[in-house]
């Protein structure tokens, strides 16, 4: 896998706060695990408020997880004054979403001036093993920050 150079040396600091501001990432109780140029890991534990009518953990919060994991990734690598929008994005959902606790790992694929490509990948671990439960291919804008 290639190894980014972010172009803001401060990326740690900014993405950790872009992530803080959205309230629905609050809400659903996930975290960033590990975050490094064009990598994030988030963490989720499990809620049943959050399940479908079988138990499992809804599908839109899968998909929730694994969008915000792919747009902190690529919003890593973009300038000082950028924000993130994402554009674009298909999941495979593999297996039902039942476990302890969830893990969004985002990984950009091809950064760009304006857009970027990522995969995501989720799992649920139970008993300490991790279950691919989705898979995510997503494309995400870089947009001037707005006041």
């Amino acid at each position: 896998m290639p190894r980014f150079e972010p172009k803001n040396p401060d990326y740690r600091a900014v993405a950790t706060a872009t992530f803080g501001r959205q309230r629905a990432m609050q809400t659903l109780g996930i975290s960033i695990a590990r975050i490094e140029p064009g990598e994030v890991d988030l963490a989720m534990p499990y809620a049943p408020e959050f399940c479908q009518q079988n138990g499992f953990v809804h599908a839109g919060i899968i998909t929730a997880g694994l969008d915000n994991a792919c747009g902190i990734a690529a919003f890593t690598l973009m300038p000082d004054g950028s924000d993130i929008l994402t554009v674009e994005f298909k999941t495979n959902l593999l297996a039902p979403a039942r476990g302890e606790r969830f893990v969004f790992c985002g990984v950009v694929v091809k950064p760009g001036r304006t857009l970027t490509v990522c995969d995501g990948r989720a799992y649920a671990v139970q008993d300490g093993v991790e279950t691919l439960i989705a898979t995510m291919s997503g494309t995400l804008m870089a947009l001037q920050r707005r006041a």
